[in-house]
């Protein structure tokens, strides 16, 4: 029984790095894939990437340990069709309130940019309206759930890497 052991642990293994659905332990997703927000500026480059942006609005709680592992794992699988961004809103409480949530943490989706049909009284000639859906995700919280979401929204990113 003990020379078996080695195989077994090399086969639970190679399954835990390989399957695609969560079983409690860790996959080895290489460097993280989550974008830290730094600026709203930074925020205006990625969304004019044309990629969808995944904005995580976070605070210090027992559950964001757990979405942080989630969103770890779905930046890993959509990389580099979809950018995850995360947002400690203690560090950045601007960004957050303009959201208008109450709940902590959210999630939602911001995609399309598209320059503004009317850009109505500007003070600078130099600034450039742009509108960009947004939608809220209230799907699972998990790897499935934003597969299924993007694919709901017409998001088009492949399901395997």
């Amino acid at each position: 029984m003990a020379a078996e052991s080695p195989f077994l642990d090399r086969m639970l293994s190679h399954l835990r790095s390989t399957g695609k659905y969560y079983t409690g332990y860790s996959k080895d997703l290489g460097p993280s894939r989550i974008i830290h927000f730094t600026s709203e500026r930074q925020f205006v480059e990625l969304l004019h990437e044309g990629r969808p942006v995944t904005v995580a609005f976070t605070i210090k709680c027992p559950y964001t340990k757990h979405l942080d592992k989630v969103l770890e794992e779905a930046a890993a699988q959509f990389h580099p069709h979809v950018r995850f961004l995360r947002v400690e809103c203690p560090k950045y409480p601007g960004f957050c309130i303009s959201r208008q949530k109450k709940e902590y943490p959210f999630i939602e989706i911001f995609h399309s940019p598209e320059q503004a049909a009317s850009q109505g009284k500007l003070v600078d000639p130099n600034i450039t309206k742009y509108s960009v859906k947004v939608l809220p995700f209230n799907y699972d919280v998990s790897t499935y759930g934003f597969r299924e979401f993007f694919k709901r929204h017409g998001m088009h990113v492949p399901s395997d890497k």
